[in-house]
């Protein structure tokens, strides 16, 4: 617990027991990176901790304007959370589970930077979120057809 004190200090937040316990949750987030207010709010039900939905919410966002977490509003799901983290990733979305594969590639990193380039830019932050299905699926995205 100390070492979410620490951080909740240097973020410049007050310690407060519903931060620490979502602080762990979130870090402690097994296999699952990216978690939901409402997969915290279970997670923290599960545990026997009074914490209210909003609350959860409040902190999250509270988290996410101190640097702490990032939010991610992929196509078709509701928003979702992961600790922030030094090195950059992108993400690819499974269409028919809701599954987020976190992966880094050298080459589309360097083509990014190239393209801003030729266009005259410099590249300053970027996202990139690949829609996937299994191969032989029929899953269109999750909110309606297929973009052209």
């Amino acid at each position: 617990m100390a070492d979410q004190n620490h951080e909740l200090r240097k973020a410049g937040l007050k310690v407060t027991l519903p931060r620490v316990k979502i602080l762990q949750i979130l870090e402690n987030a097994q296999g699952e990176h990216h978690l939901s207010a409402e997969d915290v709010y279970k997670t923290l039900l599960d545990a026997g901790e009074d914490v209210g939905l909003a609350t959860v919410y409040r902190v999250l966002t509270q988290f996410e304007a101190a640097g702490l977490v990032v939010r991610h509003n992929f196509d078709g799901g509701h928003a979702v959370f992961e600790i922030s983290q030094e090195e950059h990733h992108d993400h690819m979305v499974c269409l028919e589970s809701g599954e987020i594969v976190e992966f880094f590639d050298e080459v589309i990193e360097r083509r990014q930077q190239e393209i801003a380039e030729e266009h005259g830019y410099e590249l300053v932050d970027h996202d990139l979120v690949l829609y996937v299905r299994p191969r032989g699926s029929n899953a269109t995205r999750l909110d309606g057809p297929p973009r052209k």
